[in-house]
């Protein structure tokens, strides 16, 4: 007699918000609450998950990739993704901010594709905006400016692998809202002062955004890289150029 094959579940990649618990959305907390299977970010609500899920009931896996310290490999973490949804796990991923900005999250969904796997997205609330609203920024203002562009600042200017066009975004004149960058900040600021942007644009920092530990930093864009190294800026941070960091 032939064994009974196990259902396969979507496997559900959540974008977690920014840091605090009550900022993931209403869908991505139910995903949680139904999943048997949580591979977790260091990032988002990871650190108070227990405010939404009986953690006592969940298979909770620490797949953090910290900077510059413990990493999990990207294809374990696809691995272990497909071996729980086939052994008929509910499995979520839960990431911090959205899974699809900087995520990672499509490479998931191609991995689990690949192997049969259905997936489910659910949006999150992206660093990149949220955490300077909260700290009193808008990347945007009616008669200000009237674009925004969210940067990667993993690679620093040069770098053999860095996609990023600086030139450009320093010609853009709009808001630079720019995330993983803390160690690349002062080659950054170099980069877009060399293409013409002005060292005396406004520019803010915000150290571990929507929680108690939050640190909020205003400089200017020639300053960005001594305010950083002076104040001990740590990642999670994001910081932005433009002339709304002044308002």
């Amino acid at each position: 007699m032939n064994e009974r094959l196990q259902p396969i579940h979507p496997v559900t990649l959540i974008g977690g918000g920014p840091g605090a618990w009550d900022l993931i959305t209403v869908r991505g907390m139910h995903r949680l609450q139904e999943a048997e299977v949580i591979l977790a970010d260091h990032l988002g609500p990871t650190a108070e998950l227990s405010k939404l899920v009986d953690v006592s009931t969940k298979h909770i896996i620490d797949v953090s990739k910290l900077p510059y310290g413990k990493q999990v490999a990207q294809e374990r973490i696809n691995e272990m993704l497909i071996e729980h949804a086939l052994a008929g796990k509910k499995v979520a991923r839960l990431k911090g901010g959205d899974p699809y900005i900087f995520g990672r999250g499509f490479e998931e969904l191609q991995a689990c594709t690949e192997a049969g796997v259905p997936c489910e997205v659910v949006p999150g609330v992206t660093s990149a905006v949220s955490v300077p609203a909260l700290a009193g920024v808008p990347v945007t203002q009616r008669g200000v400016v009237h674009n925004f562009t969210v940067i990667s600042g993993h690679l620093p200017p040069g770098h053999e692998k860095g996609l990023n066009d600086w030139e450009a975004l320093a010609r853009t004149g709009g808001t630079l809202s720019v995330i993983m960058g803390v160690k690349n900040a002062p080659k950054i600021a170099d980069a877009l002062m060399q293409a013409g942007r002005d060292a005396e644009t406004p520019a803010v920092v915000i150290q571990e955004g929507s929680t108690e530990a939050e640190r909020v930093v205003r400089c200017t864009l020639g300053t960005l890289g001594e305010t950083m190294r002076e104040h001990e800026i740590k990642p999670p941070a994001v910081y932005v150029i433009g002339e709304v960091a002044g308002l």
